[in-house]
């Protein structure tokens, strides 16, 4: 009884670690009322949040193998390695998002030039 207790506890413990992943959808509803600029405004920013996540996923990394060393001497500390892997989902999200926003701009000719003939003078 006592062996099953520490194992449940374990699982309930190693559950909590990490934290769950938030993957953008790759076609969303505004999607068809986007002009260039905000397809733009929002490939700018999801480059930005592939950024941080790297960072994270660097971090997280770090964060593991010292929990993992120091879980040698302290086992508890295995509890709060993250196994997760929410920066990669997430990274995986944002890059099928960029594809469809990058194919929406050419679609919309976002960044082409101006027709012959509709420029000022």
């Amino acid at each position: 009884m006592r062996k099953l207790i520490i194992i449940t506890s374990g699982l309930v413990l190693s559950a909590c670690a990490g934290r769950a992943p938030n993957p953008v959808a790759t076609v969303q509803a505004q999607d068809r009322y986007m002009d260039c600029k905000a397809i733009i405004a929002e490939i700018e920013s999801n480059n930005a949040k592939v950024q941080q996540l790297a960072s994270d996923k660097g971090l997280k990394t770090a964060q593991n193998v010292g929990a993992g060393v120091a879980g040698l001497f302290i086992p508890v500390l295995w509890f709060g390695m993250d196994f997760q892997g929410a920066e990669d989902k997430e990274t995986a999200a944002l890059q099928s998002r960029q594809q469809y926003l990058a194919s929406l701009a050419e679609e919309r000719r976002c960044g082409a030039p101006a027709p012959a003939g509709t420029g000022r003078r």
